[in-house]
């Protein structure tokens, strides 16, 4: 059955901001969704899919209903022929405790993933991804109830249209479609990936290195990153690594030859968008409870009573210094929802 609960959004986001919606509705099961849908035969325009608000700067009132697959399901399939083990996972399980979970089995995969926050419901539309690794590499399939129908529909990865933080769900689909279960992909055999940087370095001195070993490396270098929300409020990296031509690599690289930057696809690089704002100065950088963070300037932070139009306006200012110092236009990860649907110009 369908749950109403109340329509105050601060204990529902990461940010920990005071917001409000007309009304928030959670959810046990697909059928619970298909019955809400055919009785109350609400319009798109007014509904918002919700997931573990680990992505969202909430600004004010939402003049929406919020909906939320809370489905908490975990199911593992290992397969006769080779390796691979299918796992079948609701959306309303919380992300890094399916990693744990995984690993508990035995079963490798998802450790580069540790410690991000939010629900797995929520994970495909974002792609997320971490060290080397994007939940692309892992999966297989989903399950969605779309909303002007109340059909369910199975996508597979071409259907999802994944890109970097991105998919279909983002674009063409976003908003039509509620989430309900999610397959992925994870092996028998720990087959570590630690390409990036920091992890290969932290595990420079082990041997026949395991999954959970990557795990906790993983964790390790994110807590001394990144602030625990439930202490600091804040939705991870603000802002995405910018991705820029070989010919305006070039150029920056001559003006700022510590330029951090890695190569991607074909004559493509990806900037350390953190490095760009630390190198603005904005590393730091508080107006009243919202600011940059000390430790990692790809993170806003709500200090205390920011409101999510104070964390906005640092989030405007971070953009168009760097903007004004190298020319590359920060695009925001997290969805900025509310009065203002997109970044401000």
């Amino acid at each position: 059955m369908a749950n109403s609960v109340p329509a105050s959004l601060r204990p529902f986001n990461t940010f920990g901001v005071e917001a409000t919606c007309n009304e928030l509705i959670s959810f046990n099961d697909e059928e619970s969704i298909q019955s809400w849908l055919k009785a109350e035969k609400p319009a798109l325009d007014s509904l918002f899919i919700l997931g573990g608000g680990s992505n969202l700067l909430l600004l004010g009132h939402i003049p929406l209903t919020f909906l939320q697959a809370s489905i908490q399901v975990i199911n593992y399939m290992e397969q006769q022929a080779g390796d691979d083990v299918l796992v079948t996972v609701g959306a309303g399980v919380n992300w890094h405790q399916l990693v744990l979970d995984s690993l508990n089995k035995g079963y490798s995969g998802l450790e580069n993933l540790s410690l991000i926050p939010g629900n797995v419901g929520a994970a495909p539309i974002q792609n997320i991804g971490a060290y080397g690794v994007e939940l692309k590499d892992r999966f297989v399939s989903l399950r969605a109830v779309e909303l002007a129908s109340g059909d369910v529909r199975e996508f597979s990865a071409q259907d999802c249209q994944f890109g970097y933080r991105d998919s279909i769900f983002k674009r063409a689909l976003k908003g039509r479609y509620v989430i309900t279960q999610v397959t992925l992909r994870l092996n028998k055999h720990s087959q570590p990936h630690i390409e990036y940087g920091p992890l290969k370095q932290m595990l420079a001195d082990e041997t026949a290195i395991t999954a959970k070993q990557v795990s906790d490396a993983v964790i390790a270098i994110r807590q001394s990153k990144l602030p625990d929300p439930a202490q600091l409020g804040n939705a991870g990296s603000f802002f995405k690594n910018p991705v820029v031509t070989e010919e305006q690599f070039q150029t920056l690289h001559d003006a700022f030859p510590e330029l951090v930057a890695y190569p991607v696809g074909d004559k493509h690089y990806k900037l350390a968008a953190g490095w760009l704002i630390e190198k603005a100065g904005l590393k730091g950088y508080r107006e009243g409870d919202a600011g940059v963070h000390d430790r990692q300037a790809l993170v806003l932070v709500n200090y205390g009573q920011a409101s999510g139009d104070d964390i906005l306006r640092v989030a405007k200012r971070v953009r168009d210094k760097v903007l004004e110092l190298f020319g590359v236009n920060l695009e925001p990860e997290v969805w900025i929802i509310g009065k203002q649907q997109i970044f401000p110009s």
